[in-house]
């Protein structure tokens, strides 16, 4: 698609880590890159100018939570998602297919598509491939993505093996249903912890020469080690010259290891809901603002954090904010934890770019229980 190419511009001669660039109809994007999440048009509590300062280049809205609310008719009238919530770089929309694993006690699949119980109002939606991407295509966001059935972890190995092929099945009606040249359509790997199963997904996704590939059906419930190996078996098997997405994974070990394996984009609602509960991503840890050694810490977050948070704030105060439920104080450091990410992934890709990602983040890369 003349819209999107992917640039690859260096290689880890250690790992398989890669820095790119992605060119997209509003903009690029330099890879590797942690993107937020803008769940219903918005990253909550953070305003589009606040976002962009925060380095956020893509930004991730949902399908099936914008068809309930407020619809994409709606969004389509007000002239796509880009203007509908004041956001001019690229974009991303997931497909619903997440909500087909996540609201598992309100719905039904078959092979059509997948039936919902709105949450809001109690109405039955029908949501398919073909509802999918045309929910997608009045959206107008740069990429879309496949619907695709996320099996849970863990579940028996033939009711992974049929959300795999029936997934496949799906991505060639959304492929016939996709409009829009100027939309990216993205399919997805799925396959659970069956690394032959993956390697499957993989090679038929393949075959269909899509614009870009993810990599779905982690972090829903199993171990991180299970993780490491499903994106270190699936990653070589997808296109070098397409970008790599590895869908909601949002750790700085994640990430890390991830990239060594050549993944390319990441999104996660961790800083987010991390900010909403009070906590704060200081160089990879978590930290409790609510503890009351911070009430008189009046330090900032991160010394060497260049975010509005850290530049103008202190621990003391965010503390404060907490526990006087202000909501200053979940803007605040949502602002800090998405720039933290993303500086994170900066910071990786400036030492790919220097041939030095092995040296630099060698404690990221090896197995831990105890860091993010």
């Amino acid at each position: 698609m003349k819209h999107f190419t992917f640039e690859h511009q260096a290689s880890c001669s250690h790992t398989q880590a890669r820095a790119g660039t992605f060119h997209t109809p509003h903009g690029p994007v330099h890879t590797p890159r942690f993107m937020p999440v803008g769940t219903l048009a918005n990253v909550k509590t953070v305003t589009p100018a606040q976002l962009h300062d925060t380095g956020a280049q893509m930004v991730l809205a949902n399908t099936y939570h914008l068809h309930l609310q407020p619809g994409e008719d709606l969004v389509a009238e007000a002239g796509g998602l880009h203007k509908f919530m004041a956001w001019p770089g690229p974009m991303l929309t997931d497909s619903g297919g997440f909500q087909v694993f996540s609201l598992s006690n309100m719905r039904t699949i078959a092979e059509e598509g997948v039936t919902f119980r709105s949450p809001r109002d109690g109405r039955i939606i029908h949501m398919g491939p073909e509802e999918s991407i045309r929910i997608q295509n009045q959206l107008g966001a740069d990429v879309v993505m496949a619907f695709d059935e996320c099996p849970p972890y863990p579940a028996t190995r033939e009711a992974v093996e049929a959300a795999t092929q029936r997934t496949y099945r799906w991505l060639k009606r959304c492929i016939n249903t996709h409009q829009r040249s100027d939309q990216a359509l993205f399919g997805i790997v799925q396959g659970g912890v069956h690394l032959d199963l993956r390697q499957a997904a993989a090679e038929q996704l393949v075959q269909l020469d899509l614009p870009g590939y993810a990599i779905g059906g982690v972090s829903v419930g199993e171990p991180p080690e299970l993780i490491e190996k499903i994106v270190q078996a699936t990653t070589p098997l997808l296109p070098p010259d397409k970008p790599r997405y590895l869908m909601g994974v949002g750790t700085y070990r994640e990430m890390a290891q991830a990239i060594a394996a050549g993944m390319d984009l990441f999104d996660c609602v961790i800083p987010t809901r991390f900010a909403r509960h009070g906590a704060a991503l200081v160089q990879g840890e978590r930290w409790n603002l609510k503890n009351s050694k911070f009430r008189r810490d009046l330090k900032p977050l991160d010394e060497t954090c260049p975010c509005y948070t850290c530049q103008n704030f202190t621990r003391a105060y965010l503390c404060h904010l907490i526990h006087a439920h202000e909501l200053l104080a979940y803007t605040l450091i949502s602002i800090h934890n998405i720039t933290e990410l993303i500086r994170f992934t900066q910071a990786i890709r400036e030492a790919i770019l220097q041939d030095q990602f092995a040296a630099k983040f060698q404690a990221w890369l090896e197995p831990s229980s105890n860091n993010g």
